[in-house]
């Protein structure tokens, strides 16, 4: 089965925080909004998140992400689980303090309906994370 973009239009996506709690600037939709332009700012505190809840299960093989410099994370906990179950850690993934596309991050194949990007350790000193693409491939099932 061909890899493929998982994030449609009815996967619900939930994120710890915003940036002073401007959605309009700053909010989740620009995750997946293919612009260079916008991103996704969380505010302060530790262990930022993303959570993605598909309408049906998935496998995800691969995680795209684009973080800003300065504000990435050392460390990123993927967690799974499907409906109706609890969160199950899939891996920890190890992104570098850059602006460009990190893709090569393979995702041991997990079939899900729930995935949590967990931000452990921010390069920022207040814990802030910026991301500017955030892609999740797989199959859908």
């Amino acid at each position: 089965m061909p890899v493929e973009p998982l994030v449609c239009a009815h996967t619900n996506t939930r994120v710890s925080s915003v940036l002073n709690r401007d959605v309009k600037q700053f909010g989740k939709q620009h995750l997946f909004d293919g612009s260079e332009e916008t991103c996704w700012n969380s505010d302060q505190g530790t262990s930022q998140w993303v959570t993605l809840d598909f309408p049906r299960p998935v496998k995800v093989s691969q995680l795209h992400i684009q973080f800003q410099g300065g504000f990435s994370s050392r460390v990123c906990t993927l967690e799974g689980c499907r409906t109706g179950e609890e969160l199950v850690k899939i891996s920890e993934l190890y992104p570098q303090d850059s602006h460009a596309m990190q893709i090569s991050f393979q995702v041991e194949e997990t079939v899900l309906e729930k995935l949590r990007i967990t931000f452990g350790s921010s390069t920022d000193f207040f814990g802030r994370i910026v991301v500017y693409h955030l892609g999740v491939l797989g199959e859908r099932l």
